[in-house]
């Protein structure tokens, strides 16, 4: 099993931002120190939910900082970016870390209106964009020519350098909020990164998924190998204590929650409609679902748990809510010394 942190800190004051990218960063290259596999980079903008905004850049900062953990995106907003320049980015990433990156994409947020106003982006073109953003993207890193004429981009170059580090490019991974987008990335055979969902419904996504692969033709050793690259997000904390380390993540977790649904209520112009409390709430709006706390053997447990439903790689938001970065520290380091170590080697 594979550990990988997500790396998506709140900033709730604007003048708390450079401090909380401060302290990520070093949460970072403690990750590093301690073993994890993969640090996975967000991207949102305009209201503090992702301190640092921009993954490629931040991302940079992170090779530069760090000896071996992979630097993944979860995901890069592909609306709001050029796919030849992103493609041009994300090789000189890929080069700076020696072969470090996994690309993951998205349209962009589903629930924030703003972020398309803001960069002139039609929200409804969001998904549309996605798949010509896509091919663009690998036809950039991979051909020594290129013409392409489509519905948003028509461009001619005679080829990018550098070319990625990576033969022939960057593992591409693709968020997936749906089933129906999880059947569509099995039909293409691509590997998912999954945000959080009940034990159950993980299981029968991933029992699709593979079914999907096999009567889309893929045989057992390609499909074992996508399994093998797919992600799945949870927030974890870890203490000496079960109290102390609910005490320090509960609080962090309603107030970012609270933090992300003001931001929709007062930035998006129709405004964000409340939780329908007829019915139970979302897996990641639910503290006892969206989140693994307690000491390293009762984390541990728990993570079990996934393992044994499938979870291969886990993707885990370690500060939650803007928390005191000290004791993210504490928890980094239980999780490196106590925590993964009982499932084995971790390195690739």
């Amino acid at each position: 099993m594979r550990f990988g942190s997500f790396v998506f800190p709140v900033s709730h004051d604007p003048g708390r931002d450079g401090a909380v990218i401060d302290d990520t960063l070093r949460e970072i290259e403690l990750q590093d120190e301690m073993g994890f596999d993969a640090a996975w980079l967000t991207e949102h903008h305009f209201d503090g939910a992702c301190a640092y905004v921009d993954p490629v850049v931040f991302g940079a900062a992170v090779a530069a900082r760090t000896r071996r953990i992979k630097i993944g995106f979860a995901v890069v907003e592909m609306a709001f970016h050029h796919p030849v320049r992103l493609a041009a980015q994300t090789a000189l990433l890929d080069n700076l870390s020696h072969g470090r990156l996994i690309v993951g994409t998205g349209r962009g947020s589903a629930f924030n209106t703003y972020e398309y106003i803001g960069f002139g982006v039609p929200m409804r073109e969001g998904a549309e964009r996605l798949a010509e953003a896509e091919a663009l993207m690998t036809a950039a890193w991979t051909q020594d020519e290129v013409r392409h004429e489509g519905r948003f981009w028509n461009v001619a170059f005679p080829g990018l350098r550098p070319k990625p580090f990576q033969v022939p490019h960057p593992p591409l991974v693709r968020a997936c909020i749906s089933e129906e987008s999880t059947l569509a990335m099995a039909r293409l055979g691509r590997p998912i990164l999954m945000g959080t969902q009940d034990l159950g419904v993980f299981r029968a996504r991933m029992e699709g998924y593979r079914d999907e692969m096999a009567g889309a033709g893929f045989d057992e050793r390609y499909i074992e190998a996508r399994l093998d690259e797919c992600w799945f997000s949870k927030n974890v904390f870890v203490a000496e204590s079960y109290d102390e380390a609910r005490e320090m993540c509960e609080p962090g977790f309603r107030r970012e929650r609270k933090h992300f649904r003001e931001a929709r209520e007062m930035y998006n112009p129709e405004g964000f409609a409340p939780l329908d409390a007829t019915k139970p709430l979302p897996a990641g709006e639910d503290f006892e679902k969206a989140c693994i706390v307690g000491t390293p053997d009762q984390v541990g447990e728990q993570i079990a748990e996934l393992r044994d439903a499938g979870v291969r790689n886990l993707m885990m938001k370690l500060n939650i809510g803007e928390m005191e970065t000290q004791g993210v520290r504490e928890s980094i380091r239980l999780l490196g010394e106590k925590v993964m170590p009982s499932f084995g080697d971790n390195q690739r």
